[in-house]
């Protein structure tokens, strides 16, 4: 009869021969796979320490460790005694996939074996893939809070705020999926994400508006009121996104904001409303415009606009004069040249005026610059300062053709 020995030998030589095949699986792989504490511990007894490590490192034809596969088929026991014999380069050995053994469990929401991993590594915790994709992030993809929580407590300080290759925080990972609990946690560790944009531009919230998770995006406006009008590379809102994703409800929620911008124009020139009749969303385009969400072709320029931007401009230029008097005496000819710049406005803002309103502001703006540049000492009948009396017989012309 044969010792127990030579039996377990012949069952291992017995499972390596059913277990390899196309997988180049080493007998190691094959007690992974099933959870074979009893064989893998035969195994080590047997094996000297330099053949030992090497067949712990070896890679089957995906790319994956003995240790990878045991923490991705979540045998806690195994990975516990397997981690003895793995030291921090061979425990983060890549799959083709590109993640190590800590990374699958995380994907694989095994929380037991990422306490055991942890333990013996606490540097696995930062690892990434080959998009720069952390084991928090895929946590967060998947919607384990356990996961999430433990990683956020024990992990690096910045975890939370490392991206993707596209920029893409956890958060908005997250967010994109619906997981209102992870959202929490992250928003938690890290308020200051909230405002983070991808390579398009958007924020959790445009992620948010693309789900069905009306509770959670009430969360992300609550935690930064400017989400609300923020807009991606399109030059869309999170509103644009709603419509254009035919979000009904989270539309309404949107439009509860009191400080959203219902008029805002993408860059395909579009409204909300329009990005929802463009889409087919006919009832969420009624909905809009009920509630104040109108065409952008509707939408006039605004003449009282007109008059507000020139006074901005006369106040920008009047403060930009100012500064400069407090530092250097300003020459008579400088004045002058200001004073022609000035005349070239005054005459380009009247050739381009439509209504009476944007000629008044023309003449408002001719009025401060005029006081401006009236230094003391000076008077109308002297001849160096004919520029300015020429505006102001231009401004009594206005005066009468404006009334």
């Amino acid at each position: 009869m044969d010792s127990p020995v030579r039996q377990k030998s012949f069952r291992q030589m017995k499972m390596t021969k059913q277990m390899t095949g196309k997988r180049d699986d080493s007998p190691f792989h094959a007690a992974a796979r099933t959870g074979d504490l009893e064989l893998v511990l035969e195994m080590v007894s047997e094996t000297g320490e330099a053949e030992l490590k090497e067949q712990l490192s070896k890679q089957n034809q995906s790319g994956e460790t003995a240790l990878y596969v045991a923490a991705e088929c979540g045998h806690v026991e195994l990975v516990k005694e397997m981690i003895k014999y793995y030291d921090t380069g061979a425990a983060g050995i890549k799959a083709r996939n590109g993640y190590d053994a800590f990374h699958i469990a995380a994907k694989q929401g095994h929380l037991e074996i990422l306490i055991v991993l942890m333990e013996a590594n606490p540097e696995l915790a930062m690892t990434f893939d080959s998009s720069n994709t952390t084991a928090l992030h895929t946590a967060a993809s998947q919607g384990y809070v356990e996961v999430v929580n433990f990683l956020l407590e024990r992990g690096s300080s910045n975890l939370v705020t490392i991206a993707k290759s596209n920029s893409k925080t956890a958060l908005h990972s997250a967010a994109r999926n619906g997981h209102l609990e992870i959202v929490k946690a992250l928003l938690s560790k890290e308020p200051g994400i909230t405002t983070r944009v991808d390579k398009k531009g958007q924020t959790a919230l445009h992620m948010a508006v693309k789900g069905q998770n009306v509770e959670l995006v009430a969360e992300l406006m609550m935690s930064d009121a400017s989400l609300i009008n923020m807009v991606d590379s399109k030059g869309n809102t999170a509103l644009h996104i709603a419509a254009r994703k035919g979000r009904d409800q989270i539309v309404t929620k949107l439009l509860d904001h009191g400080g959203l911008d219902k008029i805002a124009i993408n860059k395909s020139g579009e409204t909300a409303f329009d990005t929802a009749e463009k889409t087919g969303h006919s009832e969420i385009a009624s909905f809009l415009e009920e509630h104040g969400v109108r065409s952008a072709k509707s939408i006039k320029p605004s003449t009282t606009n007109t008059a507000r931007e020139l006074k901005q401009t006369v106040s920008d230029i009047k403060h930009e004069v100012h500064n400069q008097l407090q530092t250097t005496r300003l020459t008579r000819k400088r004045v002058q040249g200001i004073a022609k710049r000035l005349n070239k406005m005054h005459t380009e803002g009247l050739n381009n005026a439509i209504n009476s309103t944007t000629v008044v502001a023309v003449l408002i703006a001719t009025v401060a610059f005029a006081a401006i540049f009236q230094v003391p000492g000076q008077f109308a009948d002297d001849p160096n300062n004919l520029a300015l009396d020429n505006l102001l017989d231009k401004q009594m012309l206005l005066q009468n053709l404006s009334s």
